[in-house]
């Protein structure tokens, strides 16, 4: 369900294909300069050396950002076994070399069998986690190394797409707080042999894929309303919720924070979509019984 307006929206999610050689926030604020809207957020940094989809949301919008953060992941990714860097891509300084094996598809799939499904990752030195207050790259920079627990994730799919003797090339569908970098890591070290990310392509972030995200160079060249034009309603971030449809006193009370009783049919417990008069209007918490209370209000278009 959509909102219709003869004006421009000034919040919705802009899905983005990322280039090569730029940060995830420089490629946000490039967006929000066409867009002429400055409360924004992105929901899942993509490394500069990585390219694909970027889930950008903007104005009413970004009150979705939890969810999309929460979402599956899907990437094509290059492993280039035999050498071993400090940041586990091809952008840090080489820590080791070692002869590539004889690997033919049986002995690979062996191997990556070991990755599917759920997991024990220790995440890498060059993130954003923090220890003890610090980032963890900024501890790594100055060459300190710290204990890293092991963090559970899931791999749903890692799938051989070629292997030409030294890199793999594979397609990764994961759960949220998986590093593709770690990943790459510890395949070289089943193998043997070490290995690195050599390049990462991002085709999913559910619940959307590459193939809606608009060029950031293309982006570049629309006009104010041409790129809003490209916004998304915040409430396709939700397809997970169940949809609750309310009357227009319903929907007064609930924005002005009174909680709703006795709906009838009453929705389903848990978080639910709130409808009303053709807009989406909120999430909110269901008790099952025909209880209802908002826990984040949206204004149609608004900011």
């Amino acid at each position: 369900m959509t909102t219709t307006s003869s004006q421009s929206p000034q919040s919705g999610i802009l899905l983005l294909d990322k280039p090569r050689g730029i940060t995830s926030n420089a490629a946000l604020g490039r967006a929000k300069r066409v867009l002429g809207i400055k409360k924004a957020g992105h929901t899942g940094t993509l490394d500069p050396m990585a390219s694909g989809l970027l889930a950008l949301c903007f104005g009413e919008a970004t009150k979705v950002s939890a969810f999309l953060l929460d979402g599956d992941k899907a990437y094509l990714a290059e492993v280039t076994l035999g050498v071993t860097t400090d940041s586990e891509d091809a952008e840090g300084q080489v820590l080791e070399e070692k002869p590539v094996p004889v690997l033919d598809e049986a002995a690979i799939e062996a191997v990556l069998d070991g990755f599917r499904g759920p997991i024990e990752q220790v995440p890498p030195m060059f993130s954003a986690l923090k220890h003890q207050g610090k980032r963890l790259y900024e501890l790594a920079r100055k060459g300190e190394q710290v204990e890293r627990p092991p963090r559970a994730v899931t791999i749903h799919d890692l799938e051989l797409l070629g292997f030409d003797g030294q890199r793999l090339r594979l397609a990764v569908s994961c759960s949220k707080g998986t590093y593709i970098r770690s990943l790459a890591r510890d395949i070289g070290q089943a193998l043997g042999c070490g290995a690195h990310l050599s390049a990462l392509r991002r085709t999913g972030s559910a619940p959307f894929s590459i193939e809606q995200a608009v060029d950031l160079e293309l982006l570049d060249e629309l006009d104010r309303e041409q790129a809003r034009a490209l916004l998304r309603p915040a409430d396709i971030a939700l397809p997970g919720l169940p949809q609750v449809q309310l009357s227009d006193a319903e929907a007064t009370d609930l924005r002005h924070g009174r909680p709703l009783s006795g709906l009838d049919p009453a929705p389903p417990e848990g978080l639910v979509r709130v409808y009303a008069g053709g807009h989406f209007i909120a999430i909110a918490e269901s008790d099952g019984r025909g209880d209802l209370k908002s826990r984040r209000l949206f204004h149609p278009n608004g900011v």
